[in-house]
């Protein structure tokens, strides 16, 4: 049985995507779709860049939806049949969701794009609203970072338990680059992601209603195959409580460990990420450690090809 896992935020480079679009006429089709339905110009971004003006919130969140969904639907094609017989699970990590859940059948081609771009517009514009951002805290324990940011003062949180050597932590300046600090001082190692502001958490509320409106227009269908939800960890099989997460995700944690020990609790042990870089499956071999799993990561047709030949 095999788990599909979409990356978000992060992932982005230069170029991905194009051996897809350069190759394939299904992936030249899905480009030239989102382009027309967005507005964006997500082949200049994605193959030219600039590198800063694709990870613009309000570009990135379009471009890399539409990458992850070109290696899905290169996958589904490849595998015809074995689809449904095989896969038995698909999560995303924060942005990732609105890939997972096109890949469940829950939203449509067309609704996802709206989606993630009316979120990334959101996000960006909540972002400029008061100083914030995010800092990635590894080999640091949970229990102690806890503890320093219960002394810091104003808003900062723990957004996303990506792993157990890996969080991160969300909140509003001047009080976020304190607790890095404190960190570092302590030993752990720290990062600052580079975002436009403190997502998933409360700093996104302005952001949060307006989505929240914005996916009552759009229809969630029962999903075909397993979605596992960032903000309950859990399978979620009916449309009306996946649409109420998703209203809730911009503010909500990442229960990235929780999700991932989940899938693997219902016997689950191949984990496919379908987009850029190898984030997810680095954050799966730490969450799963020294157990039994298999882990591949389709980028381009060359890793498409691989694992095709591992799963057979």
């Amino acid at each position: 049985m095999w788990a599909l896992v979409f990356p978000g935020q992060g992932s982005q480079y230069l170029g991905m995507g194009k051996d897809f679009y350069e190759n394939s006429l299904k992936a030249k089709e899905i480009f030239h779709q989102a382009e027309e339905i967005t507005g964006i110009p997500i082949r200049k971004l994605v193959f030219e860049g600039p590198l800063e003006e694709l990870s613009l919130t309000e570009n990135l969140q379009v471009c890399l939806t539409v990458v992850n969904i070109c290696a899905f639907e290169l996958f589904r094609e490849a595998i015809k049949d074995k689809f449904f017989e095989k896969v038995k699970a698909t999560a995303g990590h924060s942005l990732g969701e609105f890939s997972a859940l096109y890949a469940a059948g829950v939203l449509s081609f067309k609704d996802t794009l709206l989606a993630v771009k009316k979120r990334g517009e959101l996000m960006g514009r909540a972002g400029r609203d008061k100083p914030s951002g995010m800092y990635a805290v590894i080999n640091f324990p949970k229990e102690r970072l806890e503890e320093i940011l219960k002394e810091i003062p104003g808003l900062v949180i723990i957004s996303n338990y990506n792993s157990p050597k890996q969080f991160v932590i969300s909140g509003e300046e001047p009080g976020l680059t304190l607790a890095a600090e404190k960190v570092k001082g302590e030993g752990g190692k720290v990062v600052k992601l580079k975002v436009s502001a403190g997502f998933h958490s409360p700093l996104m509320d302005s952001a949060e209603r307006e989505f929240s409106a914005f996916l009552e227009t759009i229809e969630f269908k029962t999903p075909q195959i397993p979605f596992v939800s960032n903000v309950s960890s859990s399978f979620e099989e009916r449309a009306d409580r996946i649409k109420s997460l998703m209203q809730r995700q911009i503010t909500s944690p990442v229960r990235w460990i929780e999700v991932i020990e989940n899938i693997y609790s219902q016997g689950i042990y191949t984990f496919i990420e379908l987009g850029p870089k190898q984030v997810l499956k680095g954050l799966i071999s730490q969450i799963l450690q020294d157990r039994t799993f298999k882990c591949y990561n389709i980028e381009n047709l060359i890793t498409l090809q691989e694992t095709l030949q591992a799963l057979s």
